[in-house]
Formats: structure tokens, C-alpha cells, sequence
């Protein structure tokens, strides 16, 4: 059975892009944390069927929480840095940019005990107009990325990128592996499939089949995202714009019901297992694409 990319934004439901303007990072703290619960509900499930994962952690959840960060790496997962105040990378610049991701990454590595090589941008915000970025995680030591999704969206995407992992040949002569989330090309389109609010908003039987889809027809390996706060149907409600609740709230009851069954029909690793064990993968093909 081919093995599938399995990875966690480990962050709580204030932080997500959608609430920005309404939740300012500085009043974080006082809102309720609920993120090591609900990950430690992941853990459990993970740990029930056998599966390992990638779970990409907020420098400001380890802070906070370090025996988390410790407890998703004693489970045999990898960790991974999701940056620190979830700010998405358009809206700064490359100062900002390499001062939270080095502070992050300090943290999380601190919490762990390990050195954190992957990375994935808060809201995937690693565009067009932010492809310098990806030489800043270079010169910062991480090897590999999951911040490149190939569509459109209002928010990110680059949908000319490619779909399967490939490699960054970066400025400063290092390189950088790619895995993107995944993707259905259908008349000449990328839509996404497998994760977060996709997840939520399709049915299970479509997810399925994509992923087989991918899996059988296309010969890859699948990538399925997810985030504590949507197995999390309790979670507080914050007042936003209609489409914003919409894509926070949709569905939440069927989250932790598709993961289950996720993990019961599907073989799932950490994004570093695919990428450095698997010699099929494009990533370790020496396959280049400049997203640029």
C-alpha cells in the first residue's frame, strides 16, 4: 500500500488567519487553550491505528505548551515549524520574515530536544510575491517545505506549480524539498482535495477516492492536512464575516468521523520519510522547479 503524507498545523482555533482582524495576536493569551487537548485527541488516534505524522508546530503554542512538543515527538512524529505568531508572510517582509521563523525554530527545538528541518507558512503564504522566503528557510537550516500549494485562492496558491514533491535549486546554492498539498488536475485546473476546510466540505467517499486516484492512476503519494481546532466542535465562537465563519465552522462534527476513517483505509508517514525514503518521489529524483 503506497504510504501518504499525513501533517498538523499544531495551532489554536484564534490564530487562523481568517479571525486576523477581528482576534490581534496581543490578546492571544486571553482566550481559553484548547490546542493541547485537541492534539493530544490526534495523538490518540494516530496512536490507535499505527500512524506517525508530521506535525508542524507554532513557535507561540511551544512556548507555551514544551511537554506537547515533547509528547508529539516521544509518539514517533516529526516536528516541524508552522512559525511563530502565525503571521502570513505577505504582510511583512524579509526582516520580519527570517525573525520569526529563527525564533521559532529556536523554541520548538528547545521543546523538542531535536533540530526542526521542515517547514510550512502560515496559510500556505508562500506566493509569487513571496518566493524569497524559500532562500530565507534555506540560510536558516530547513531542509524541506510544505508552503507551495499549487491553486488559486483568494489567499495563497501558486497554481502553476507543480503538484508532486520537487526541489527549490536556491540562490545561496542550497536546495529546498517541496511537498505540496494535494491536488486533482481536472480540464487544465488544480482543486484541492485533501485537507482542512476540504476536508470538511467534501464528502469522505470523494477524499477517498482522490486519494486513490493519486495513489493508483498518478503513482504518487497523497498529502492530507488538518489542525487540532476542527476535531474541536465545542471551541468557542468568534464573531466574524459570513465567509470566514463559513470556512472556520463548516462541518467541524465530521472532522474526527473522515480522519477515522482516513486511518483506517490508508497507510500514513511523516513528509520527512517520504521525501528522504521514498526513491519514487520527485523530490529525490533531483527534479527542479523554479516556482518563479
Amino acid at each position: 500500500m503506497t504510504a501518504n503524507a499525513l501533517t498538523i498545523d499544531v495551532e489554536d482555533y484564534f490564530h487562523v488567519h481568517a479571525f486576523q482582524g477581528i482576534i490581534a495576536p496581543s490578546e492571544w493569551d486571553s482566550y481559553p487553550l484548547r490546542v493541547q487537548s485537541n492534539t493530544l485527541r490526534i495523538l490518540e488516534l494516530l496512536s490507535k491505528y499505527g500512524a506517525r505524522a508530521t506535525f508542524f508546530v507554532l513557535g507561540w503554542v511551544a512556548e507555551r505548551c514544551p511537554d506537547l512538543v515533547k509528547q508529539i515527538f516521544n509518539g514517533g512524529h516529526e516536528i516541524g515549524c508552522h512559525g511563530y505568531a502565525h503571521r502570513v508572510i505577505y504582510n511583512g517582509d524579509e526582516k520580519s520574515f527570517r525573525e520569526d521563523v529563527r525564533r521559532a525554530k529556536q523554541v520548538i527545538e528547545d521543546a523538542a530536544g531535536v533540530r526542526v528541518k521542515s517547514y510550512r507558512a502560515p496559510s500556505y503564504s508562500i506566493t509569487v510575491s513571496t518566493l524569497w522566503a524559500l532562500e530565507i528557510l534555506g540560510e536558516e537550516g530547513f531542509e524541506y517545505d510544505s508552503s507551495v500549494f499549487p491553486i488559486w485562492h483568494d489567499n495563497y496558491g501558486i497554481p502553476g506549480a507543480p503538484r508532486f514533491p520537487y526541489k527549490h535549486e536556491l540562490k545561496c546554492g542550497l536546495s529546498l524539498k517541496e511537498f505540496p498539498p494535494s491536488t486533482l488536475r481536472l480540464g487544465g485546473v488544480n482543486f484541492p482535495v485533501a485537507g482542512g476546510g476540504y476536508l470538511r466540505l467534501f464528502p469522505y467517499t470523494f477524499t477517498a477516492w482522490a486519494i486513490r486516484h493519486i495513489n493508483q492512476v498518478e503513482g504518487q503519494p497523497a498529502m492530507v492536512y488538518l489542525h487540532p481546532w476542527e476535531l474541536d466542535v465545542d471551541q468557542p465562537r468568534v464573531a466574524a464575516r459570513w465567509r470566514s465563519r463559513f470556512r472556520h465552522y463548516q462541518n467541524l462534527r465530521t472532522t474526527e468521523e473522515k480522519c477515522t476513517r482516513l486511518l483506517e483505509e490508508f497507510c500514513w508517514a511523516p513528509m520527512e520519510d517520504l521525501l528522504y525514503g521514498n526513491g519514487d518521489a520527485a523530490a529525490d529524483k533531483g527534479e527542479v522547479y523554479n516556482v518563479a
